[in-house]
């Protein structure tokens, strides 16, 4: 794109060609006028221009202003006192230092510093942010992208007889500004709540719907729990492409921010234990006793403000529309996934396969059992496991990838776990001595029951179709005798046979037969 010139060069070009119109006499005043009004001067201003040109052999050369520039010196200073320039002048004029007057120092600090900065010097980078121009992305069409976040909640909670405050991750969907999914942690989430947050936006059934599918792309920020290998592997065996924004960056991910911010402003300002409640002289909250939620009651709010954000919200840039309408209205189809799949996939895996032994399975210096296990032992299995969950893991087969079934900490095992354990045990020995009785009852030969005289027909040896002819000639069976008439074809009439009548149609009448006469 080509470079748009400033005043002072469209200013030079048009006293240059109102030079060269003077000098071949052809200048008149009108021309003059209308270069006049192009830059909103009087007409005695380009005289003047044009007295410059004729000083200059028709080349217009402003004189520029004397004006004063800071020092690196003085810069420092500024920066130094967290931009207050009157600061930084004093300092320096008692130091010894060349200063100007006071509002010229100003001017040259302003010249020489952008608001930005300047509110940068004063409040960091935070602040300086405020005065950063950010472009609008194409919302394209649903599970397009998703951009995903975790926000601390500024409520005080009462988990186990502790007080914190929770952390909620969620999955926003950009097109429809819908939640997909989330997880509430009662601690700062890792990447168990990661997975758990991505199995609840994905997934879509009776509890989790009509949000999810399977998305193209996933923005998150620099955080390492969003960029760990199990959430790597997750979306990848969905298909789905992780784009790592620079940390600290909001703008990148407007959507889940604009999230973020409502949910603190709609939720967390209305519930008992706000953080950022105003306070009395000392820092004191107005009510110190006030009763705090506890976190079961806790989820149930933030659950419903979650649906009425995707049900009676209407986000800026949907023109009106809730994020549950334009969910409707996208005719883009949405990919999904079985909840058995999705559970191997959001699952961390093991390194390599563990054996099955007579204790289960060995893993983290713990031992795993299931009833499924009994007359596996010796068989590899590959483990996968939800983090921070170790009290339950999930086994496959290495080979397929099937799922055998899952295994919890010996333990840790309930008693309903234990007495199906001795009773998958039992049923075990119970079809051991099953197939054995049978084996041994198969090992005596069997013989054909005979009516005449004939050497014994072993049964294990003779095919079916054959012991069932043989049953049929012991018995004196005839086929032809059984069969149905559609089977086998009669005879054709005799000629003699006199053919039934149609009763619908008269006889016809017969000639006179003509009788000799006996003699």
């Amino acid at each position: 794109m080509p470079q748009i010139p400033d005043q002072n060069a469209l200013r030079a070009a048009a006293i240059h060609r109102l030079y060269t119109l003077e000098q071949s006499e052809r200048l008149t005043r009108s021309r003059l006028i209308g270069v006049a009004d192009a830059f909103g001067v009087a007409p005695r201003t380009v005289d003047r221009w044009l007295a410059n040109a004729r000083a200059n052999n028709g080349t217009y050369q402003p004189r520029s202003r004397p004006c004063f520039i800071l020092t690196p010196l003085m810069l420092d200073a500024v920066a130094r006192w967290r931009g207050n320039a009157t600061a930084a002048w004093r300092e320096l004029r008692a130091d010894g230092h060349p200063v100007p007057s006071l509002p010229t120092f100003h001017r040259a600090a302003n010249r020489a510093l952008t608001p930005g900065v300047r509110a940068g010097l004063r409040g960091g980078e935070k602040a300086r942010r405020r005065y950063d121009v950010s472009g609008e992305r194409d919302r394209h069409h649903r599970n397009y992208a998703w951009e995903t976040d975790h926000v601390e909640a500024s409520v005080k909670v009462r988990i186990d007889g502790h007080i914190r405050k929770p952390w909620i991750t969620f999955f926003v969907d950009c097109a429809t500004s819908a939640i997909c999914g989330l997880a509430i942690s009662p601690q700062r989430p890792s990447r168990e709540g990661v997975l758990v947050a991505i199995r609840d936006a994905v997934l879509i059934d009776e509890h989790h719907g009509p949000f999810g599918g399977i998305p193209t792309y996933v923005r998150v920020d620099g955080g390492r729990e969003f960029l760990c290998a199990t959430v790597k592997e997750a979306l990848g065996v969905l298909g789905s492409e992780i784009i790592a924004l620079p940390p600290f960056n909001p703008d990148g991910k407007g959507n889940v921010e604009a999230v973020n911010g409502a949910i603190k402003k709609t939720l967390f300002a209305g519930m008992p234990g706000y953080t950022h409640a105003p306070t009395l002289l000392g820092g004191k909250p107005v009510d110190p006793d006030q009763p705090l939620l506890h976190f079961e009651a806790f989820v149930g709010r933030v659950l419903e403000w979650v649906h009425r954000w995707n049900h009676e919200n209407t986000p800026r840039g949907l023109g009106g529309q809730t994020p549950r309408q334009a969910w409707d209205a996208d005719p883009a189809l949405i990919d999904t996934v079985t909840a058995e799949d999705l559970h191997t996939y959001t699952l961390e895996r093991h390194g390599k396969p563990l054996v099955i032994n007579n204790g289960g399975v060995r893993w983290q210096k713990r031992n795993y059992i299931a009833d499924w296990m009994h007359g596996r032992v010796g068989e590899k299995v590959d483990l996968r496991y939800l983090p921070h969950h170790d009290h339950r893991v999930e086994l496959y087969d290495p080979q397929t990838g099937r799922h055998l079934g899952a295994a919890v900490m010996a333990g840790q095992a309930t008693r309903e776990q234990t007495l199906n354990l001795k009773r998958a045990r039992r049923r075990e020995a119970d079809r051991l001595r099953t197939q054995l009785k049978k084996a041994e009852k198969n090992r005596n030969t069997r013989y054909a029951a005979a009516t005449r005289p004939s050497p014994p027909v072993p049964l294990d040896v003779m095919p079916e179709e054959e012991a069932i002819e043989h049953l049929r000639a012991l018995d004196g069976f005839d086929p032809a005798a059984e069969a149905l008439p559609d089977l086998i074809q009669l005879p054709e009439p005799d000629a003699e046979w006199t053919l039934p009548l149609n009763p619908n149609t008269e006889p016809s009448p017969q000639p006179p037969t003509h009788t000799q006469d006996q003699p």
